[in-house]
């Protein structure tokens, strides 16, 4: 399992445009459908007061909840998994 999970929608603009920036920055990451696996959904929940908000990223162990660009490359720096 890769460093950088990111869970979603597969229709959730949001999430598209995590991916995308992900993409971009060539880090690789794994993705959940939260709407596919129920166990990730709860934990989506768990991590956002019981709301489903996406997307939820976890880097190591740092949670993002629908993280700006700006927010996502800076916690990926801080993982060192951006040079």
């Amino acid at each position: 399992m890769g460093q950088v999970k990111v869970y979603g929608a597969d229709w959730c603009e949001d999430t598209k445009g995590t991916r995308e920036f992900l993409e971009k920055l060539g880090v690789d990451y794994d993705y959940v459908n939260i709407e596919e696996n129920e166990q990730a959904a709860d934990w989506v929940k768990r991590q956002n007061d019981g709301r489903e908000r996406k997307p939820t990223v976890k880097i190591g162990e740092h949670v993002l909840s629908v993280p700006s660009d700006e927010e996502l490359e800076g916690a990926l720096r801080a993982q060192n998994l951006l040079s």
